[in-house]
């Protein structure tokens, strides 16, 4: 059987792992995960019930290796390493997720509730700034984009051009919030 559509979706995908031992690609175990929240599942230990339900359907579905699926702990294990953004190109890319003509795009820049790092009384972790992200989102069909990162000392207004680049074409239209009309944005874009 050839392999399917949403493991090739993962293919390309840099693997971090050290070669020796792996049991299963990366673009299986991120296809399973990717497969599994789709089917509603909200965490590790419902992603292995649900790998244990459906493993027959899914072992005849993707004819891994020896015969094995990966647990949800390799699933796990993974994704702690797995470079986001790519993934999630991978997935727009996959679905065929791009801004349309005379649809509306609303982007907003956020940040990662936790991601700060301040500890001064320990020498042994660094210091670093809150990961700050622009988000952007499909209002018509109810769809979120790739996040992009905003580079480290820079802010969402800097990051902002280049999004609006990205995705920009006929007849979409961008909705964003009071901080990206800066007086000297428009010249940006």
């Amino acid at each position: 059987m050839s392999e399917l559509a949403i493991v090739r979706a993962f293919a390309d995908l840099p693997d971090p792992r050290r070669t020796a031992g792996q049991r299963h690609k990366q673009a299986l175990c991120l296809a399973l995960f990717t497969l599994a929240v789709t089917a509603g599942c909200r965490g590790f230990l419902a992603i292995g019930d649900w790998l244990t339900v459906y493993h027959d359907e899914l072992l005849a579905l993707f004819c891994p290796p020896k015969g094995r699926l990966p647990s949800y702990s390799t699933i796990r294990r993974i994704l702690l390493n797995v470079d986001y953004q790519a993934y999630s190109g991978c997935l727009a890319r996959f679905f065929g997720v791009q801004p349309q003509s005379g649809e509306m795009v609303a982007v907003d820049g956020k940040v990662v509730r936790g991601s700060y790092q301040r500890e001064s009384d320990n020498p042994n972790s660094e210091t670093h700034p809150a990961i700050q992200l622009v988000s952007v989102y499909l209002v018509e069909r109810g769809l979120i984009l790739e996040p992009v990162e905003v580079p480290r000392k820079s802010n969402e207004i800097k990051a902002f051009p280049k999004v609006i680049e990205s995705l920009a074409c006929d007849g979409v239209v961008f909705a964003f919030d009071a901080i990206n009309t800066q007086k000297n944005g428009a010249a940006n874009c």
